[in-house]
């Protein structure tokens, strides 16, 4: 662990007395901007395999985990050690199938008992509770993948969708679809939205959030109802 604790070290110099002016002034918000710049040019590294610039582009993302924690103990907030130690801990935690006694036999078996763990975290405080049927998505997630979190969760819990979208229309139109078929109709729609003056972005989170929204009511209603 020489590695990591030496580039703590370089971090607390660089926000040190006598540091760097830029690192000094830096705070949580100031460096969210790099921190996302920072794992989209990871990610680009990852969809290209390119290992090389791959590492260099880890340990930039590595860095803003870093600055986010020195500032936090500088802070009396809370530590890399103890970061490094919470998901430690998790990790034990919902893996009982290789930490502990417990045998499950395949990824879906796995997965399956993940969500019953986090669901036990969630009655004893280890996790926030959520309100409604699905989970807090960031806002500032792209709208494509906000959108796909939003189904996953529909799917997962079976969530009435009744008038929001057609299941019938999306299986049939998963039917033998592949990748470079959905890469070329997301890229056509999203050439047509240019040319209607349409933002896609703007038009998917708008849908999603709105089909969120309708779906929780419903599951509301339906929980506050006699027969519910």
């Amino acid at each position: 662990m020489a590695s990591i604790d030496d580039l703590r070290y370089t971090v607390s110099r660089l926000r040190g007395p006598g540091g760097c002016p830029w690192d000094i002034e830096q705070t949580h918000q100031t460096l969210c901007d790099c921190l996302v710049e920072e794992c989209a040019e990871l990610l680009d590294t990852i969809d290209r395999l390119d290992y090389e610039h791959m590492q260099e582009e880890l340990g930039d993302v590595l860095l803003q985990v870093i600055m986010h924690t020195q500032m936090a103990e500088e802070e009396g907030r809370f530590s890399f050690d103890d970061v490094a130690r919470d998901i430690n801990e998790k990790l034990v935690r919902r893996h009982p199938h290789v930490f502990g006694d417990l045998d499950l036999k395949d990824s879906e078996a796995v997965l399956q008992k993940w969500e019953e763990i986090k669901a036990e975290e969630k009655k004893n405080g280890l996790r926030p509770l959520e309100e409604g049927p699905f989970k807090h998505l960031p806002p500032q997630l792209p709208a494509l993948r906000y959108a796909l979190n939003v189904f996953k969760q529909i799917e997962k819990k079976d969530l009435p969708v009744e008038g929001e979208y057609s299941t019938a229309a999306v299986d049939e139109l998963a039917d033998g679809l592949t990748e470079a078929h959905a890469g070329r109709a997301l890229f056509e729609l999203a050439a047509a939205c240019r040319k209607a003056g349409i933002d896609p972005e703007s038009a998917l989170r708008r849908h999603a959030s709105e089909t969120q929204r309708a779906i929780a009511e419903r599951v509301s209603e339906a929980e506050q109802s006699p027969a519910g």
